[in-house]
């Protein structure tokens, strides 16, 4: 599609003027640009972030509608706990609520959301199509199931099955947005903006058809028009367009992405805090802000936004791996390596982890168990399996200093060795011959 044909497609979509479209449009918004590097510092930079799974599914939602009385307090109850951070309290309480009420899908869904958290898909896929099964047009399960298909890697079968249903429910808005957002995971752009825009024309105030519409062009790397898309949805274009949904969360976190990577910090950081205070289990949001506080040097800021992140995503390497990080900036030695080896145990290829465990050992004063030699030599084993995973040359443009560290802890194990061996006692002088009684020493030995 040409530079004015996608700038008036993203303006009908939106609502807004082709005019405002075409002031932010600029001949490199392609397709082909390169994506930002994942950088050693912070691993969640590689792309935009999912709506369900991998630690961002959908909130669990306030429903009672058709509930039994038994089943309203159970859900309540996994309401509470969910909103509190309690998965497993969660997960039990809305187990409850199914069992007082095998056909309330707003029960089986909230249960189907938790166990996407703590990792269980298949239980989750379960449940999702409980829902479905109970209430046929119950759109957030609907939508679950298939993007929780798209995220396990079966694309194809959720764009089959989310196709199959806008087919029996061809005006409803929210499944062709759902198809939209498959089809732009799958690298199939054109369809994914004119499904979103189907949406839109189904129903122009549907604020999810917006934001896929700006994660597209994310994915695409066409940053002006996400850019574009996150301001009519956010900010407007004053009075004759006034924003769309300036508290929405999933728009907050992708333009706070896209500031983050144009260095944008100051703002990048208040669009986290936005998509927070909307959605306080929004895992990435959490992220994301503890690891700018972390990088400022705010450790006892970031801990806890950390510590809530492993609590919503507690299947999630990368909260793991970045409360580690805060563990280990705060001396908690321990705890810190427990962090690193529960995201090394959950991906095995997260290079940083070993990047990560190699400062820990390498500058801790003192490491639980070891000592002060095998603390090193660790280190350099730790930042050795790093250097060999990443590469030979780094990632471009990414801040690689693990030559220096290599440099410098291989450095301090030659000194310990020298220390070791200037301190250990001087060998005895060598006897006179006439005295030398081999079996006398040894007797002398053993006592």
């Amino acid at each position: 599609m040409s530079a004015p044909r996608i700038v008036r497609a993203c303006a009908a979509a939106l609502g807004v003027s082709c005019v405002a479209v075409a002031a932010l449009w600029l001949p490199a918004c392609g397709g082909d640009e390169t994506k930002p590097p994942v950088t050693a510092a912070n691993a969640n930079d590689a792309g935009p972030p999912a709506t369900v799974g991998q630690g961002n599914a959908a909130a669990v939602p306030i429903e009672h509608a058709n509930m039994s009385g038994a089943a309203k307090d159970a859900y309540d109850r996994g309401y509470k706990a969910f909103q509190s951070g309690d998965l497993l309290g969660a997960r039990q309480a809305f187990t409850d609520a199914t069992r007082k009420d095998s056909n309330s899908a707003p029960s089986h869904y909230a249960l189907g959301t938790v166990l996407d958290r703590l990792g269980d898909a298949a239980g989750a896929q379960q449940e999702y199509r409980a829902a479905f099964t109970a209430k046929p047009d119950y759109e957030p399960a609907i939508g679950a199931y298939a993007l929780s298909l798209a995220t396990g890697g079966h694309t194809g079968e959720a764009d089959t099955f989310l196709t199959d249903k806008q087919q029996k429910f061809p005006n409803s808005a929210a499944i062709t947005t759902y198809l939209a957002e498959v089809k732009s995971r799958a690298g199939n752009s054109g369809d994914a903006q004119r499904l979103a825009q189907a949406a839109l024309a189904m129903n122009p105030d549907f604020k999810p058809a917006m934001v896929v519409i700006a994660h597209d062009h994310y994915r695409a790397r066409r940053i002006e028009l996400a850019n574009y898309a996150l301001t009519a949805i956010l900010d407007g274009f004053g009075e004759l367009s006034p924003a769309r949904d300036k508290d929405n969360p999933d728009a907050h976190l992708l333009r706070g992405l896209i500031e983050k990577e144009l260095g944008l910090r100051a703002a990048a950081m208040a669009d986290f805090d936005a998509a927070r205070a909307k959605r306080t289990d929004m895992v990435e949001a959490l992220i994301q802000s503890g690891v700018m506080k972390l990088e400022a040097g705010n450790m006892l800021e970031a801990t806890p936004l950390l510590e809530n992140a492993v609590h919503y995503a507690p299947n999630s390497p990368l909260a793991h791996l970045n409360l580690g990080d805060a563990y280990r900036l705060g001396g908690r030695v321990a705890d810190a390596k427990k962090e690193f080896d529960t995201a090394l145990a959950m991906d095995s290829s997260l290079a940083v982890a070993h990047y990560d465990l190699g400062l820990l050992y390498l500058f801790s004063p003192s490491f639980p168990g070891a000592s002060a030699s095998d603390q090193i030599a660790t280190a350099i084993r730790e930042l050795g399996t790093y250097k060999t995973m990443r590469g030979g040359h780094g990632t471009p443009g990414s801040n690689d200093d693990i030559d220096e560290l290599l440099t410098r802890a291989n450095a301090k194990q030659a000194e310990q060795k020298a220390s070791t061996a200037s301190a250990a006692p001087a060998a005895p002088p060598p006897a006179a011959a006439g005295n030398a009684n081999p079996s006398a020493g040894d007797a002398g030995a053993k006592k």
